[in-house]
């Protein structure tokens, strides 16, 4: 994995430095290729979402790549492909789908919303179930990912929330806020663009790996509390946007170079699990509440306590306040024995607070003989 993960951490790194306060979206549309989910950008026009994508399509040799502008008079055949001439003389009618949606690994569809009748069925069909129905035959489409762009929200009642619902990602793109962005965006950037492009096996491998990254129980179990949480809000992810946001923590975990989801990987559901506009502060806020990484926070604050406790042991010269040290000592010492035995997968971390407790505590024994 280590030459398709460099490559790609290079891209990312080389077109957050292009496209200045871009840097989540960017990583996002990756995450929606690797996790084969789609992705929804929405913001005014001119904030650089149509070239932002080609540029990642650019990042990947020999993949396929449509991009279209909707319209309410946007045809089958724009999307889709012409029907064949020379298939209709026999009485078939099919489309010609070459270079088009059904024969892309990555599309980009802007002012998605504007889509017309004539259309979504099969591009609901596309996306969700990656078929493409040509004279009647199911196609298994290559598709990997499809981002979306608007101006703006759907309206309720204009029948797009199916279609709205097939995004597991969605983020508002807006103008550059700080100077010194803006200014970075008017010189352009400084970065080197990598020498060597992704490929379509780079995205297999990492898909491959992202398919056997191992989701340990403390994950489910957050997923669980957030699940709770949302819905005292009053907020019903479904069933089926959790089980898909799965694979986006997989994919997460890979692109960090680990073989393991970690709590904190949760943090890319902030922007997954809300439906209506006005429920994405309170998702953030409760996804954010819990995505922080439980162990990490416990290790700082035993580590801080041990720190008190002799710094308090150093101040007083006491041997009340010694022995009081030492016994505080050992209770740290065994909360870090259960820490472990619940996180496996974190024992370096937890080893190595360990070692500075275990110091700490010889120190404070040293001070009571010294008394």
């Amino acid at each position: 994995m280590n030459g398709s993960f460099q490559k790609l951490n290079d891209w990312i790194k080389y077109l957050s430095c292009k496209y200045v306060e871009r840097e989540e979206v960017i990583k996002a549309i990756y995450l929606s290729i690797v996790a084969r989910q789609h992705c929804l950008l929405i913001g005014p026009p001119g904030t650089g979402k149509s070239a932002l994508v080609m540029d990642v399509a650019k990042s990947i040799k020999d993949i396929s790549y449509f991009q279209w502008l909707l319209g309410r008079f946007t045809t089958p055949e724009e999307l889709f492909g012409p029907v064949s001439l020379a298939e209709l003389e026999k009485g078939v009618y099919k489309r010609n789908t070459d270079h088009k949606l059904p024969v892309s690994h990555l599309s980009f569809l802007d002012e998605i919303f504007k889509a017309n009748s004539a259309i979504l069925n099969a591009l609901l069909t596309l996306i969700n179930e990656r078929l493409f129905y040509n004279n009647g035959v199911p196609i298994k489409t290559p598709l990997l990912s499809v981002v979306g762009a608007s101006n703006e929200y759907p309206e309720e009642g204009e029948g797009l929330e199916a279609l709205f619902d097939r995004f597991l990602l969605r983020f508002e793109v807006e103008y550059i806020g700080e100077d010194t962005s803006f200014i970075s965006m008017l010189q352009g950037t400084q970065a080197q663009e990598p020498t060597e492009c992704l490929t379509l096996d780079d995205i297999d491998d990492l898909q491959m790996f992202a398919a056997m990254a191992n989701i340990p129980v403390e994950v489910y179990d957050t997923l669980s509390k957030i699940r709770t949480d949302l819905k005292d809000e009053g907020i019903r992810p479904s069933d089926r946007r959790f089980r898909q946001s799965l694979s986006l923590l997989k994919a997460n975990a890979v692109l960090e170079g680990r073989a393991d989801v970690e709590i904190e990987d949760i943090l890319i559901l902030k922007d997954g699990l809300w439906e209506t506009v006005d429920q994405r502060t309170k998702v953030h806020e409760v996804v954010i509440k819990h995505a922080q990484d439980v162990v990490k926070t416990t290790l700082h604050a035993i580590e801080e306590e041990a720190k008190d406790i002799y710094e308090r042991v150093k101040a007083e010269q006491s041997p009340d306040t010694a022995l009081e040290g030492t016994t505080k000592m050992k209770a740290l010492l065994t909360e870090l024995s259960q820490l472990a035995n619940n996180h496996p997968a974190k024992q370096a971390e937890i080893q190595a607070v360990r070692e500075k407790v275990e110091t700490s505590q010889k120190q404070i024994a040293s001070a009571i003989l010294g008394i």
